[in-house]
């Protein structure tokens, strides 16, 4: 098997030094080619692309989520097997696959050469593996890269600082959500749409027990208080958000998000950026083949 691995230089610990020699070992030790290659976060789809062409046998990511999204969205589709060495702080979709956290156990799974589809989702042309927000956690993030940006502080604090200015403010949008035949007109501070169903119940809330199901998760907050808001986190990290009146939750396969404001501010896999109204969100299934350990069926 001939690899193409692509690390995030400014990502974590993808940025560390020695790292693509430890990569290109683990692998290795299982007969597997890796050619490694250390990146700017800019220039990681344009590379996921050369692979392509070059005809590696597949393209891996090694990152936190944002990297894995900039390296999936080029895989989708394409038949190739997308790979995840999961180096990134939450590793949400790593963790979602049934992948080992520890960079030789991941490398170990991905040589024994085991695939599986699963689907990702799209807005706007857009594609994400996890999950895509408007409000709330979007005005969190883009605060959060400013602060970095310009100050150089590390995630965890900048999000921190990010999260309580965003709740001070606590700003509403008229928003048009559209799904399944039915429409909703509502000032909503956050819209939340996952790749497949996210648990919101113990013992494992805010996973994901498939991503092979072909829908989307839709969660629309209706608080129109900060003490709402703050009750529904906290119902959250309990595991019973279910409970949550103010919250619609449910499946669907598309949904359209609509507003009189000229730009949306959205993020996706942890990303942000502006897109123009209307948001078309759907589903593609089975559109992504990744390495995932034999034991972990979908579904």
């Amino acid at each position: 098997m001939r690899l193409k691995i692509l690390l995030n230089a400014a990502g974590g610990s993808a940025g560390d030094a020695g790292l693509p020699d430890r990569i290109a070992s683990a692998f290795a030790q299982h007969g597997v080619a890796a050619e490694v290659a250390s990146l700017p976060g800019h220039a990681l789809q344009e590379a996921a692309r050369e692979a392509l062409e070059a005809g590696y046998d597949g393209v891996v990511a090694g990152g936190g989520d944002g990297t894995i999204n900039a390296v999936a969205g080029v895989l989708a589709g394409s038949g190739r097997p997308f790979g995840v060495l999961p180096l990134g702080t939450l590793n949400h979709f790593a963790r979602d696959l049934g992948l080992p956290r520890g960079l030789e156990a991941a490398a170990a799974v991905i040589a024994a050469g085991a695939t599986r589809p699963v689907d990702v989702a799209m807005v706007n042309g857009r594609i994400f593996v996890n999950n895509s927000s408007v409000g709330l956690y979007a005005d969190m993030v883009a605060d959060r890269d400013r602060r970095r940006r310009q100050r150089g502080w590390r995630k965890g604090p900048a999000m921190l600082i990010a999260g309580w200015r965003a709740f001070r403010r606590f700003a509403r949008r008229r928003l048009v959500v559209r799904a399944e035949g039915q429409q909703q007109v509502l000032r909503s501070p956050l819209v939340f749409v996952g790749n497949n169903l996210y648990e919101t119940s113990l013992p494992r809330p805010g996973t994901r027990g498939a991503l092979d199901r072909g829908e989307l998760c839709l969660c629309v907050a209706k608080h129109q208080s900060r003490l709402g808001l703050l009750r529904m986190g906290l119902r959250a990290m309990l595991g019973r958000l279910r409970d949550e009146r103010d919250l619609v939750y449910s499946s669907v396969t598309a949904v359209e998000i609509d507003s009189r404001l000229p730009v949306l501010r959205v993020s996706f896999d942890g990303e942000v950026t502006t897109m123009v109204p209307p948001l078309r969100y759907r589903s593609l299934p089975g559109e992504l083949l990744v390495f995932a350990p034999k034991a972990v069926q979908a579904g």
